[in-house]
């Protein structure tokens, strides 16, 4: 009886299918970012370039953050401890985010759109795999991993 409460509480809470889909967001993203700047740093403004690759940048970061933290936080709740240290690190990841973009929209660094656009690569990651989890369930006629 021991060994089974054990080997529940050393359980992952990431899954195979969870390890893979956040690896292809991950890699996206950064495929996504380096893609971005290339091609801006040919057609457009050095300030829309750097705020580019400072949005890129920051999007990777956060992302990487937020589930390194998220993991910590789900593995509190499941032990049944409270730490309030953890909860503040997601208000952290905003206030990091923030202060970064405000600071190299101040100093005259990069634009603040373009580091929107560059925070939006999360955002165009997802949609990448909504059309590849769509390809793989409507062509193949095969389930969703």
């Amino acid at each position: 009886m021991a060994d089974i409460a054990n080997d529940t509480a050393e359980t992952s809470i990431q899954t195979v299918e969870d390890h893979a889909l956040n690896s292809r967001v991950f890699r996206v993203m950064i495929a996504v970012t380096v893609l971005a700047v290339l091609i801006s740093a040919f057609v457009a403004p050095w300030r829309f370039t750097s705020g580019l690759l400072i949005g890129g940048i920051l999007a990777i970061f956060s992302h990487r953050w937020l589930r390194n933290s998220a993991a910590a936080a789900i593995r509190l709740s499941i032990g049944g401890g409270v730490q309030q240290i953890r909860l503040l690190q997601f208000i952290l990841r905003y206030i990091v985010v923030a202060a970064a973009i405000f600071a190299a929209s101040e100093i005259g660094l990069a634009s603040l759109t373009a580091m929107l656009v560059g925070l939006s690569t999360f955002v165009f990651a997802l949609m990448v795999e909504a059309i590849r989890e769509f390809y793989f369930a409507i062509i193949q006629r095969e389930e969703i991993s």
